[in-house]
Formats: structure tokens, C-alpha cells, sequence
């Protein structure tokens, strides 16, 4: 029997991680020796994008993780700690994690991802009451802005949505206010 067949089969033909039925693809789960079923799971296309370019992820899909954790497949384990690891500035996530057990074995697989290791090279972008914001986030101004070039003020109170990171400065988000794109400090927004 092939890798994939074996998957389909243990899955049940859904995505191991979000229960989804569409667009499946093996994933090798690193580091690994060698592949295996023992070393792969089955995910959809949306959870493999995520995985993959962390810049795009949409923290509400991986609540999925709530049932997902409790699998008894370490592969399925591993993705599950390294996915709310990766969300721990999630209140929900960091509580998962908290209650998430792994063995000794499994833990060391999951803690060889070397996210770890590159934290402090990743650049974070917070609000002013320190929560991590996302691609796609909501804010909302804390204070009055002078938009200088636009030649209008943006009012305290008024929501940004749908919000991009300046991926080499934590300091700056871009928004649409009054129809125009600005850069705003992440001082002067909340989440």
C-alpha cells in the first residue's frame, strides 16, 4: 500500500488536523529520517498554506486544534504543539497548549522544529496593550491621527480593517482609513 493510501486510510480521507474532506496532500513532518507514515500526516490545502508562510495565517481555522490534539497519532501531536506554539499570544491557544501531554520522545520531535530558536529573528507586531497582531486583523485607533499628505484627521475610535504587517518594521501596520492606504504606528492601535 502506498504513503497516501495508508493516510486516507487512517484519516478516514480527512485532513488530520481541521477534519477537512478536500484538497488532502501528504505532509512529511520535519525534521525526519527517512519518510513513513509514522513521520506524515494528511492536511488540507489551507492548513499546509498556513504552515508553510506564517505570515498568512488565520488563527480562527486552527481552533480545529481543540480536537485535533487528542489524536493518538505522534505526527498528528507533533503538528498540533508546533501549530499552538506558534499561536501562543492566542489566549485560547496557550491554554491548549498548557493542557496538551506528550511523551518525552514525541515532545523532543516537536520541540526540533527550531521555531524556537529563531524567535527573537522574528518580527512581531503589537498593539499598545502588547497583543500580537495578524494579517487580516481588526484595530481600532486609541488616539486622534493627523494623516500628514492626506490632509484629513483619523479619529480615535475608528476601526482599521483587514490590516497588512511591514514585514521589516514591527512599528508600522497598513490600513485603509477613509478610503486611503496609510501607514499607522502600532503604538496608537488596539486588537
Amino acid at each position: 500500500m502506498s504513503l497516501r493510501a495508508e493516510l486516507e486510510h487512517r484519516s478516514e480521507n480527512a485532513c488530520e488536523l481541521c477534519t477537512s474532506p478536500t484538497n488532502l496532500e501528504t505532509y512529511e513532518v520535519p525534521p525526519s529520517s527517512g519518510s513513513g507514515v509514522e513521520k506524515s500526516v494528511l492536511i488540507c490545502n489551507v492548513c499546509s498554506d498556513q504552515i508553510n508562510h506564517p505570515a498568512t495565517m488565520d488563527v480562527h481555522h486552527w481552533r480545529c486544534l481543540n480536537e485535533s490534539m487528542w489524536s493518538q497519532i505522534p505526527a498528528v501531536q507533533v503538528m498540533a504543539w508546533r501549530m499552538l506554539k506558534r499561536l501562543g499570544s492566542e489566549t485560547w491557544a496557550s491554554d491548549l497548549l498548557d493542557m496538551l501531554y506528550l511523551d518525552d520522545d514525541v515532545l523532543a520531535w516537536a520541540q526540533l522544529s527550531g521555531e524556537d530558536e529563531a524567535e527573537e529573528d522574528v518580527v512581531r507586531h503589537l498593539d499598545a496593550n502588547g497583543h500580537q497582531l495578524a494579517v487580516g486583523d481588526t484595530v481600532t485607533l486609541i488616539k486622534d491621527l493627523n494623516v500628514k499628505g492626506a490632509g484629513f484627521t483619523a479619529k480615535r475610535g475608528t476601526a482599521v480593517r483587514n490590516i497588512s504587517l511591514v514585514p521589516d518594521n514591527a512599528l508600522h501596520i497598513e490600513g485603509r482609513v477613509n478610503g486611503q492606504q496609510i501607514v499607522i504606528l502600532t503604538e496608537f492601535v488596539k486588537k
